[in-house]
């Protein structure tokens, strides 16, 4: 598996690759990367809007090449965007983290 470096996401700028891990409440994680991410919406208030708005769906349905995954939200527990996303602001969302320790992964 080959390391990727993501930079952050930034108002103006088209990324070209999302890429989304996913951690279940069983302990397994999934990582998909999303192409064309300028489909979801501009890194402004559009996109912002789109993932808020994926984020409370039921079912999240993937297109991949040879398959679709659909993710029932329920069964979700932590969700992990790189690069990082730009412009998020408002109640619940803290500007300036950083992480201390990792989250611990059963396996």
């Amino acid at each position: 598996m080959q390391s990727q470096e993501y930079d952050t996401v930034v108002a103006g700028e088209e990324p070209h690759v999302l890429q989304m891990t996913v951690y279940f409440v069983n302990g397994q994680t999934e990582t998909f990367n999303i192409y064309n991410a300028s489909e979801l919406g501009s890194p402004s208030q559009e996109l912002r809007q789109d993932v808020r708005r994926f984020l409370r769906e039921d079912w999240w349905t993937l297109h991949l090449l040879d398959q679709t995954v659909f993710i029932h939200t329920a069964n979700v527990l932590k969700v992990e965007i790189k690069p990082r996303l730009e412009g998020f602001q408002g109640e619940g969302v803290f500007q300036e983290a950083e992480r201390v320790t990792a989250f611990n992964r059963y396996r």
